[in-house]
This record gives C-alpha cells, sequence and structure tokens, in this order.
C-alpha cells in the first residue's frame, strides 16, 4: 500500500465549474488505472489524489489529451460561480457568461501572483460566497455590483462593496485595477483584505 504523503496530486480546473463528459470519462479511466481518489474542491475544481510521482507525467498527458486544464503557480484563479438564471429561479446574471468573459480578459496573464479568489453570484443572495472572497461579483437587475476584500477562515472578513450598477466592461476594468495592485504591493501572497487600508488603494469608500 502506498503511504499518503509519498504521493500527490493533480488540480483539473474546471471554468464556472462545468467538468466536460470527456474530461470526466478519461479522468474516471486513469484515476481506475493508478487507483486514485476523486475529489471535487470547494473551488469547484476536480482533484486526482494519490499519484505516484513517476506517474504524474504520463497521467497529465491523458488528460491534456481530452483538454484538461491544470491548476499551477502563477495562473490565475478560475471564478467560483453559481448556476446562474439559467436554473435557479432566483437568478437574475449569468455566472458562466461572467466567469468566461474574466478568464477570456485575464486567463493568459503572465505569473499573477496567488493567494486571491474570485466569485460571482447570479442574484443577491450570494451562494458563491462572495462575500468572502477576495473579489465579488454579484449581478443584480440593474447591473454588476463589485465587492473586494473578503475572506473566510478563523477570521472571516465582509467584503466591501467598491461599485455598484455596473456593466461588464467597467467590471472587467476595476478587476484589472485590483489585480495590478495586488501585484504592485504584495512580497509574495497576500489577501486582498490586507491591502484594504492601504493609502493608495484604489477604491477607499464603500457604496
Amino acid at each position: 500500500m502506498v503511504n499518503k504523503f509519498e504521493t500527490t496530486r493533480l488540480t483539473i480546473l474546471l471554468p464556472a465549474g462545468r467538468l466536460l463528459l470527456p474530461v470526466m470519462a478519461k479522468a474516471n479511466e486513469v484515476a481506475q488505472q493508478y487507483n486514485l481518489e476523486v475529489y471535487l474542491s470547494t473551488a469547484q475544481n476536480l482533484r486526482l489524489m494519490g499519484i505516484k510521482e513517476e506517474d504524474v507525467a504520463d497521467i497529465k498527458a491523458a488528460l491534456a489529451a481530452v483538454g484538461a486544464e491544470f491548476k499551477a503557480p502563477g495562473k490565475f484563479p478560475v471564478p467560483r460561480v453559481c448556476i446562474g438564471k439559467r436554473d435557479c429561479t432566483m437568478g437574475v446574471g449569468d455566472p458562466e457568461r461572467i466567469s468566461r468573459l474574466i478568464l477570456d480578459k485575464f486567463g493568459s496573464r503572465p505569473m499573477t501572483k496567488p493567494k486571491f479568489k474570485i466569485a460571482v453570484a447570479g442574484c443577491i443572495l450570494s451562494c458563491a460566497g462572495v462575500m468572502t472572497t477576495d473579489i465579488g461579483i454579484v449581478a443584480t437587475r440593474k447591473g454588476l455590483d463589485i465587492y473586494v476584500g473578503g475572506k473566510g477562515g478563523p477570521h472571516p472578513n465582509v467584503a466591501r462593496r467598491i461599485v455598484r450598477d455596473t456593466d461588464e466592461q467597467t467590471m472587467l476594468k476595476v478587476i484589472g485595477e485590483l489585480v495590478e495592485f495586488h501585484d504592485a504591493h504584495t512580497p509574495k501572497k497576500q489577501r486582498m483584505f490586507k491591502l484594504l487600508e492601504h493609502p493608495e488603494f484604489p477604491y477607499k469608500d464603500a457604496v
């Protein structure tokens, strides 16, 4: 039996929480072939657990062949989303579309610093955890509200709303400003809430 401390894991990114059927089939195949565990993470990604180091390259190649992308240092975070208006009676927005816009704009950004997360909610109930996320987007009947500085953990912090009733292009502009500010004022990794009181933070006041 392989000791769990002698193995590693592989995280497959699932934009908007969508697991494509070819990726699901291949993940099931390699999990059975290599006797792995499958874990659906709270970040809406799929993780294969218990991989021997010597098998990592072969498993990645098999999954990449069907379109899988993998979590790696420096990658822009995939937003966590709720199901949205298509499948929820409360939904007024389309988090999948918003997530896609964000990843199309920033997904190829080189070496984004770690330790910040993004969430997108299709209504004000914020089931995606927007209020405890570094950057949160909430769809309302009037547009998009943007929140910043939320976090969970043993000492949670509720996010501050910095923009309300805006459009998609302004949302992308604000996210870009926040990401650049995070990069410029973070030596290695740091949650966004620690930067809220910085004298140069671009959105000082809640709205």
